[in-house]
C-alpha cells in the first residue's frame, strides 16, 4: 500500500535586494521536492508559477510588488519571424544532443565565461565547480543538459558553444538555465537559437508549452522573452495571452509562513 500524499510545507526566504528592479526588495516562497511524488509536485507547482532550482521549487512572494510574471511559449502554435528563421538556418550546422544531467568541466568553463561577460556582478559569479555540479545533478525530476557543439572534426566532438539545463514535464519543456559562448568571436544569436530549438523539440514531441521562467515588464534583461509568440502569462485569472487585458490583483493577505534560508536558489538571467 502506497503512503498517502502529504501537502508540502512552504517557507520564505529572507528579504534581499531585487536583481531586476532598482530599489525593490525580493522575497521567495519555496518548498522541497523529494520523495516519489517529486515530479508530480514539481509539475503541479510549475502550472501555478513555480520554478525549480535543484530540489527546491520556488516563486516570488514580494510584499509590495507583482512585477515577476511567469511566461510560456505555445510551442504548437509558434511561428518564427523572418529574423528567427534566418538565425535558425545559420546555426543548423551545430551538433545538438540531450545529455543526462551530469556536469562536466567543459560545461563549467563555458558557464564561467558566460557569467563573466553577461552577468559579472551577479550572485552566480561566485559559483565554484561543486556549486555547478549541484545545479546540474541535484534534480528529483526528469532533466537533461542540452548541449550545442560546433560540427565534429575527425570524428571528435566539436567545441561546446551552448548548453541548457531543461526539465521535461507532461505539458512541456521547462528551461531552467541556459548559457552560451559570448564575446566578439562567438556565434551571434546563440541564446535565441537555444530557445528556438526547445520550441521545435517541444512541438515535435507534441508538448504544448515551453516555460521560460519569469518576465518583468520594463526590464531590459527580460525583454528578449517576448520575442517568442504566441506567449501566455500567468495572472490572477490563470494563463492568458500576453497581449490580453490583465486582471488587477487584489492586495495580498499575508499568511504566517515560517521564514527559512534555503540552499542557493538559481534565478533567471
Amino acid at each position: 500500500m502506497s503512503a498517502p500524499f502529504r501537502f508540502p510545507k512552504f517557507f520564505v526566504t529572507n528579504p534581499a535586494p531585487c536583481p531586476y528592479l532598482p530599489g525593490k526588495i525580493e522575497r521567495k516562497v519555496f518548498t522541497e521536492l523529494n520523495g516519489r511524488n517529486a515530479g508530480e509536485l514539481n509539475e503541479a507547482l510549475g502550472r501555478i508559477g513555480f520554478r525549480r532550482s535543484q530540489s527546491v521549487a520556488y516563486r516570488p512572494s514580494c510584499i509590495d510588488c507583482t512585477a515577476c510574471v511567469s511566461v510560456r511559449v505555445l510551442a504548437d502554435q509558434f511561428e518564427a519571424s523572418a529574423t528567427q528563421r534566418k538565425l535558425f538556418r545559420r546555426h543548423a550546422d551545430l551538433d545538438v544532443s540531450a545529455c543526462k544531467p551530469w556536469s562536466t568541466e567543459e560545461q563549467y568553463e563555458l558557464l564561467r565565461r558566460y557569467l563573466g561577460n553577461r552577468h559579472p556582478g551577479g550572485g552566480m559569479i561566485e559559483m565554484d565547480e561543486n556549486d555547478f555540479a549541484d545545479m546540474i545533478e541535484q534534480t528529483p525530476v526528469r532533466s537533461y543538459v542540452i548541449e550545442y557543439r560546433e560540427p565534429s572534426l575527425d570524428g571528435r566532438p566539436g567545441r561546446l558553444v551552448g548548453a541548457c539545463l531543461s526539465d521535461q514535464q507532461a505539458d512541456g519543456l521547462s528551461m531552467i538555465y541556459s548559457f552560451f559562448d559570448v564575446g566578439p568571436e562567438a556565434r551571434k544569436g546563440l541564446g535565441t537559437f537555444i530557445i528556438l530549438d526547445h520550441i521545435t523539440r517541444a512541438a515535435r514531441a507534441s508538448l504544448p508549452f515551453v516555460y521560460l521562467g519569469y518576465w518583468v515588464e520594463g526590464s531590459g534583461r527580460m525583454a528578449y522573452k517576448t520575442n517568442f509568440r504566441p506567449m501566455e502569462r500567468l495572472g490572477r485569472d490563470g494563463w492568458r495571452r500576453l497581449d490580453a487585458p490583465v486582471v488587477e490583483a487584489e492586495p495580498a493577505v499575508e499568511q504566517p509562513i515560517p521564514a527559512r534560508s534555503p540552499r542557493r536558489i538559481l534565478v533567471d538571467a
